[in-house]
């Protein structure tokens, strides 16, 4: 069995049964317990499982209530921003019509955006100007401005986003885990995401490494709704769930 495929099974395990030990995963994966304790100090050192004597325990998965403004949030793995929104931007083709939610992930892919021949949809005020400035037909959804994220959100937003069919929909995200699936902190800002991406045929979720394993108070999706678009994935289990793009495998293969 493979490398990557036996950490798979290990943070499958761990998931299900909340602790394993080296001889259960001896038995398991077919190897020997050397090759199995190997695995787990790997798995330790990213972060991905804890250590412990005669086997491995799942790390606490972090909960946050708190949201930084968005001038805080721009300076966060900004490098990693800029190659998701490098990769997500070729995505969008001519005749597309498109949302674009508001965040700092997705203000990054505006940066790289060249197809004007698009029709761009967002609820995001700095966006909204972004893609005026790079001449692009934009609409802005309606409702009431939230000031931490520069977001329209409201009643109003969400009767806007009923009418359109997106073909294609960028998404922020606050936190991203198997079971909680995509959260974010605001109810009113989670109403709106929730029915963006409802609304659309393809959906993209552009998350920077810090989002993953983390949980915030709302629910806006489940992983099956849309693709992510990440730097680099540390945990592979996430591909069982949903279709993954890594910025930085593209960077490496010259493909940016």
């Amino acid at each position: 069995m493979l490398t990557e495929k036996r950490f798979e099974v290990i943070l499958d395990i761990l998931r299900k049964q909340g602790a394993v030990k080296v001889q259960t995963l001896t038995e398991v994966l077919g190897a020997s317990e050397s090759t199995v304790r190997r695995d787990l100090t790997v798995l330790d050192q990213r972060g991905l499982l804890k250590k412990v004597h005669g086997g491995a325990a799942p790390v606490h998965r972090r909960y946050s209530t708190e949201e930084n403004d968005v001038k805080i949030k721009a300076q966060i793995n900004s490098g990693e921003k800029k190659r998701i929104g490098s990769l997500a931007a070729g995505l969008i083709e001519k005749g597309d019509f498109v949302y674009i939610d508001a965040g700092t992930t997705t203000s990054a892919l505006i940066d790289f955006i060249e197809e004007t021949e698009a029709t761009y949809v967002t609820n995001g005020l700095g966006n909204a100007d972004k893609l005026l400035k790079k001449g692009c037909s934009v609409y802005i959804v309606g409702g009431k401005l939230r000031t931490t994220t520069e977001a329209v959100v409201g009643e109003e937003a969400v009767e806007t986003l009923e009418k359109y069919n997106f073909t294609l929909g960028f998404f922020g995200t606050n936190g991203i885990n198997f079971e909680a699936g995509f959260t974010t902190p605001d109810v009113h800002e989670g109403a709106v995401k929730q029915k963006a991406l409802g609304q659309c045929k393809k959906a993209y979720v552009l998350a920077d490494s810090s989002k993953f394993d983390c949980i915030t108070p709302v629910h806006f999706g489940d992983l099956s709704q849309a693709a992510i678009i990440t730097g680099r994935l540390r945990d592979q289990s996430y591909h069982k769930y949903t279709e993954i793009l890594e910025a930085d495998k593209h960077d490496l293969h010259g493909n940016l």
